[in-house]
């Protein structure tokens, strides 16, 4: 699990914030975060990484069209950090 292994990374970050999973795609669906253009013939989505504020504004994103790139934990941690979390 993700959190399991951002805590481990972290010496021991506890994360009490909700996480996203959306496996029936509503999300991406809505966000048009699909890649259609996917040399294996199947819809796949772009990673994508929010964090929302508890007003629900959206206060970084990452979209990545390589789905093989990932934003690093601290560049997540530094964007809370960034809205005081």
């Amino acid at each position: 699990m993700m959190v399991d292994r951002v805590a481990e990374e972290n010496d021991g970050l506890i994360l009490d914030f909700p996480f996203l999973s959306d496996p029936e795609a509503a999300v991406i669906n809505r966000y048009g975060l699909f890649n259609q253009d996917d040399s294996q013939g199947r819809a796949i989505p772009h990673p994508t990484t929010y964090v929302i504020d508890m007003e629900g504004i959206v206060r970084w994103k990452m979209t990545e069209v390589n789905y093989r790139t990932r934003p690093e934990n601290a560049d997540i941690l530094a964007a809370l950090e960034e809205i005081g979390r």
